[in-house]
């Protein structure tokens, strides 16, 4: 499976950007896919995630400014990230992996690369 993530830039504060990742390959498997990010000098966090069946799971403190989506007939997941703030600075990674829920272990997990999303005026 390979992941290709787009959509990262710079954006004033208070700013919206909307990440795409497309997934290929042997991708039938996959029930999972969503978004981490790495700020610099942290480690990598969750960010979001949504099922195949729509299902999605939000970190927290994103649930309200982060919205994530999924084409399933174009293998694609998206995060509209709006009201962007400097914290949110980082390089944000599209995840996928084959769990049949958010309870069951990772099983089949995938990365893409990052895509760097910069808020700053």
């Amino acid at each position: 499976v390979q992941l290709q993530a787009c959509g990262g830039g710079l954006v004033q504060p208070g700013g919206s950007l909307r990440l795409s990742c497309a997934a290929s390959g042997s991708i039938s498997s996959i029930n999972v896919m969503g978004w981490y990010r790495q700020a610099p000098g942290k480690q990598r966090e969750f960010v979001a995630a949504i099922t195949n069946g729509g299902r999605t799971n939000y970190r927290a403190s994103m649930k309200g400014r982060f919205t994530i989506s999924r084409d399933n007939a174009k293998n694609t997941v998206y995060l509209q990230m709006n009201s962007l703030k400097p914290e949110d600075t980082a390089v944000y990674y599209c995840n996928a992996d084959s769990r049949p829920d958010y309870t069951a272990p990772v099983v089949n997990e995938y990365w893409g690369k990052g895509t760097l999303v910069t808020v700053s005026s």
